[in-house]
């Protein structure tokens, strides 16, 4: 029981395990980079998934409500133009948006996107749920993500595993699934990283 233990320890550690440890925006910058979207209110589960073993590796929400945010529990990406406060994400463009896939995939890990339209309520209190949760701790974004969810009235199971929950978000109604990979990435987000134009993360 100890080895089992031990064993799905080093699991969870490996996935989520970005950087938690930074000063959140401040508030003028979070309301200045804020970015309304267009679209229907939605919601988008992105899980990143190992090539090699096929594990979950990282969860993430994309939340179109009244703005577009990302709620990116313990992860790593990080970009000047994002501010961001307890792990949610603000100003999340269509150019931040598809940086933000280019920055997970590559010939390790490939993305599974699950997206579904919800009412502009839920959108909202997905939102609240997500900025009242503060910072996630190392090998939670699956945990905290399902209890974001399952707080704003979404029928998914609590969970500390990224597949379970994207199986889970999966049977919602109306839900569209497609995997991004090396072969369909979309590259063209005119975002620039600095040194690197795409770091390879820290899960």
């Amino acid at each position: 029981m100890r080895v089992l233990i031990t064993i799905m320890s080093l699991v969870l550690l490996a996935a989520c395990s970005g950087a938690d440890d930074f000063n959140p925006a401040p508030m003028v910058e979070v309301q200045r980079r804020a970015y309304v979207h267009e679209a229907p209110a939605s919601i988008s589960l992105y899980t990143i998934i190992s090539n090699e073993n096929g594990e979950g590796a990282h969860t993430a929400l994309l939340i179109n409500g009244s703005q577009r945010v990302l709620w990116d529990p313990a992860g790593s990406f990080r970009h000047p133009f994002v501010p961001e406060r307890g792990d949610l994400h603000y100003g999340i463009t269509e150019d931040i948006r598809k940086a933000y896939i280019d920055y997970h995939v590559r010939d390790t890990h490939h993305m599974i996107v699950q997206e579904t339209t919800i009412s502009p309520a839920v959108a909202n209190a997905l939102i609240a749920e997500a900025a009242a949760n503060g910072s996630a701790n190392r090998a939670t974004c699956a945990n905290s993500t399902s209890r974001i969810l399952r707080e704003a009235g979404l029928d998914v199971s609590r969970t500390w595993f990224p597949k379970s929950l994207m199986r889970d978000f999966g049977a919602l109604p109306g839900v569209s699934t497609r995997k991004i990979d090396e072969s369909n990435v979309d590259t063209s987000h005119n975002v620039n990283f600095g040194d690197s134009p795409t770091p390879i993360p820290v899960y």
